[in-house]
């Protein structure tokens, strides 16, 4: 038998595999079979990565693991987020540019080979909790009807020090390559890199740094080994001499796929989790601007060969704005571009939206904002990332009885949602709202809140027609009078995948 004929016999084995339904039969006299029109069908796994929750033993982080109902009729599948091997946990020495953790806490996660999150069916949140510092990153994977649309996400809580703050992530799925805008290597930060490793083999990343003037050279950033279903952290600031306020990072692998997240700390603001950003594109939208914010810093990156030049506008209540002495955004190619939006929401909640300024010339960028709400001591920041549609569905986990506020943009056209909250972790009927959302504006709401909640729950917001509608959800979980918070875009979850139209053709499997 020829190679070719191995090769196709081989690649219908792996469709079969992926959807499910794809199987080989026997040809009818004209030597095909057709498998019908071009259909949606439900993922069968997915795979999220949560990041290790950080450095103070006064840590307290919560779990949350949701599939919402109604995505799939295929077996039960599980849906589990576990600790890695317990002595492949571990931190690279300084001298490569990570960090040595000396934790002398503990967790039930590094203790144990059970799960530490185990969801058994959709529509309920299931969630846990681990305290302090010795908390490992998890790697979960769902199978089954729990696989489409899953989410978790990590919510940590540190009371003192530093490093204060509400840290909120949603659980990330591996990939090999990740633009984190808004970073830093100021003296005042104290920003790592934290790169989780799913799979069975080891991984082989590389860091790179760009700042205001280009590229920050490193070359122990290059070559950065993460073990087989492992995680290590690694302190930017020791990747380069140059102490930069805006520092652009980009995580490529060599071999493997790895889970990354920019866990950032700020003396005078406290922390929280950079997320990658959208993909390079000529428009972007970052949702979910607070209302009283007090700074607004964008920072963007231009990383192809040409600048960019960009129109800025904040989509508001009413309808879109120009921030007043930065209408426009140039980028230099290669070269991290940050500008502080003073007085940008005016009270009013809002999503930023950059648009190029020739449409005939749209030249991809990266883009984040880094948020500070509060004064003086009472200051607390959290970060806000170019971020795609919520598309068919996109949730998020860990919303509270108080303090969620959603919000939902329509930077082109008016489109339509419906919001679900589901069941509570421990106890709630799923409720849903439908929201409209104009064009050029900015809609923030409270969401709805299950009857009868007791625990958390997650929001899903599906599109109903119009659009597209970017989304963002803020969690505010005010302490001593410092108005901490975080807030977690929402994207596409990709639930499902299109099966195109295809036709069986056994007449190439012969010699």
């Amino acid at each position: 038998m020829k190679s070719t004929s191995l090769s196709l016999i081989a690649g219908a084995v792996a469709l079969a595999a992926v959807t499910g339904f794809a199987a080989l039969s026997v040809p009818g006299d004209d030597g095909t079979t057709e498998a019908g029109a071009s259909s949606r069908l439900p993922v069968e796994r997915s795979s999220l990565l949560c990041p290790a929750p950080g450095l103070s033993d006064l840590a307290e982080t919560a779990y949350t693991s949701f599939t919402p109902p109604g995505n799939g009729d295929g077996e039960a599948g599980t849906a589990e987020l576990k600790s890695p091997t317990a002595d492949k946990e571990k931190d690279k020495s300084k001298d490569k540019g990570t960090d040595k953790s000396k934790d002398k806490s503990k967790s039930k996660a590094a203790d144990s080979d059970k799960p530490v999150v185990a969801l058994k069916e959709p529509g309920k949140p299931v969630t846990a909790d681990v305290s302090g510092s010795g908390a490992p990153a998890l790697v979960g994977t769902a199978t089954g009807r729990l696989a489409p649309g899953w989410s978790a996400q990590q919510t940590t809580t540190v009371e003192a020090g530093d490093g204060r703050g509400v840290l909120g992530v949603s659980c990330t799925a591996p990939d090999t390559d990740f633009w984190f805008p808004a970073a830093s290597t100021a003296k005042t930060r104290e920003d790592y890199v934290n790169l989780t490793n799913p799979d069975d083999t080891a991984a082989v990343a590389d860091i790179e740094l760009y700042g205001p003037d280009g590229t920050l050279k490193s070359d122990v950033g290059e070559g950065i080994t993460v073990p087989a279903g492992s995680g290590v952290r690694v302190l930017i600031s020791t990747l380069t001499s140059t102490a930069a306020d805006d520092v652009t990072v980009h995580v490529t692998t060599r071999t493997g796929r790895v889970g990354a997240v920019v866990r950032t700390s700020d003396s005078k603001t406290g922390s929280d989790w950079l997320t990658a950003s959208a993909a390079p594109a000529g428009t972007l939208v970052l949702p979910g601007i607070p209302a009283d914010a007090t700074s607004v810093r964008l920072v963007a990156f231009a990383p192809g060969e040409d600048d960019a030049d960009f129109t800025v506008r904040l989509l508001g209540k009413t309808g879109p704005f120009a921030p007043v002495g930065n209408e426009d955004l140039h980028v230099k190619s290669r070269m991290t571009a940050g500008v502080d939006l003073k007085n940008l929401t005016r009270g009013e909640a809002g999503s930023l939206l950059l648009t190029p300024t020739q449409k005939d010339r749209a030249t991809p960028v990266v883009a984040a904002l880094r948020v500070v709400r509060g004064k003086g001591d009472k200051q607390e920041v959290g970060y806000i990332p170019a971020t795609g549609p919520v598309g068919a569905q996109a949730t998020v986990a860990d919303n509270r009885s108080k303090g969620s506020t959603l919000s939902l943009t329509a930077p082109g056209a008016t489109g339509t949602v419906k919001v679900t909250a589901s069941a509570g972790s421990k106890a709630g009927t799923p409720v849903s709202k439908t929201y409209k959302v104009a064009a050029g504006t900015t809609l923030a709401v409270t969401p709805p809140v299950p009857s009868g909640l007791k625990g958390t729950y997650a929001l899903t917001v599906h599109t109903q027609s119009g659009g597209p509608v970017h989304a963002a959800r803020t969690l505010a979980l005010p302490q001593d009078g410092i108005p901490m918070f975080t807030v977690q875009t929402l994207s596409d979850d990709g639930g499902t995948v299109e099966v195109p139209e295809a036709e069986q053709d056994l007449s190439v499997l012969d010699d």
